[in-house]
């Protein structure tokens, strides 16, 4: 599929680094509370939940902070409670930003990202300015040597899947959004190994990102507006050529 953006594997190239952030389990547990809160304690009956219950198991979120999480979130236990907000805006070189957040402040996290993508260069927008420009989708990661391309792909495309794309250690399965859970299924029952399912904000256009200088400041925005507590999830529509991206990564 066209436009997926290079942040997303960028992003889990680094999961290790992030793994060591001290914000990654309090990130994961809230996503776990908004999703009970939005649709039920019950993982096998909220797919949300059990996508986030998955997410926090892959980052080693003990069983019990999990647990907690879940009845937070459908309000058997107290705690604050957060709210899903998706801000809009743009970054330098005219790249769109999606910017996916739970918060228990609003007017402080809107702040927070108006500063943060102004020192980046960018600014923040109004609602819908760029939402246009991305559409939902399931995103299934596959890793493995040698795969064959035919047979993963006749393996999942009963359960969903729509279109692949090649990557260096395995292929990335799209799925339309309400479809992810079954083509992962699909997949593990056929013996495949499973690394990612979840649903992502594809971009249906790139921005082509040339100059080293530029490189650099994108990807420092995009760090930054990571690694801000309230952050879940950043969306872009650059494209670094990887030959750049190695150079970047090498320093």
């Amino acid at each position: 599929m066209s436009g997926h953006s290079k942040w997303a594997n960028i992003k889990h190239r680094k999961a290790a680094q992030d793994a060591k952030r001290g914000n990654l389990f309090q990130k994961l547990v809230r996503a776990v509370i908004v999703a009970a809160k939005n649709g039920g304690g019950d993982p096998s009956m909220n797919i949300q939940l059990k996508t986030a219950i998955d997410r926090a198991r892959a980052a080693s979120v003990p069983n019990d902070n999990i647990d907690r999480a879940i009845k937070r979130g459908t309000g058997e236990i107290e705690g604050a409670n957060y709210e899903e907000i998706t801000y809009e805006g743009y970054g330098s070189n005219g790249v769109a930003l999606m910017i996916e957040a739970l918060t228990d402040n609003r007017n402080r996290t809107a702040a927070d990202m108006r500063a943060i993508l102004s020192r980046g260069g960018g600014s923040l927008g109004e609602s819908g300015c760029v939402a246009w420009m991305f559409e939902r989708k399931g995103v299934v990661e596959v890793k493995g040597e040698n795969l064959d391309e035919e047979a993963l792909l006749m393996a999942c495309l009963d359960a969903g899947a729509e279109d692949m794309e090649a990557q260096e250690d395995g292929y990335i399965i799209y799925t339309d959004s309400s479809a992810v859970n079954d083509v992962q299924e699909a997949l593990k029952k056929a013996g495949y190994a499973v690394t990612r399912a979840e649903t992502d904000m594809i971009p249906n256009s790139t921005i082509a990102i040339e100059a080293k200088e530029q490189a650099v400041k994108i990807l420092r925005l995009m760090d930054n507006l990571e690694e801000h507590d309230d952050v879940q999830n950043v969306y872009a529509n650059f494209d670094i050529p990887d030959e750049l991206m190695a150079q970047i990564e090498a320093e």
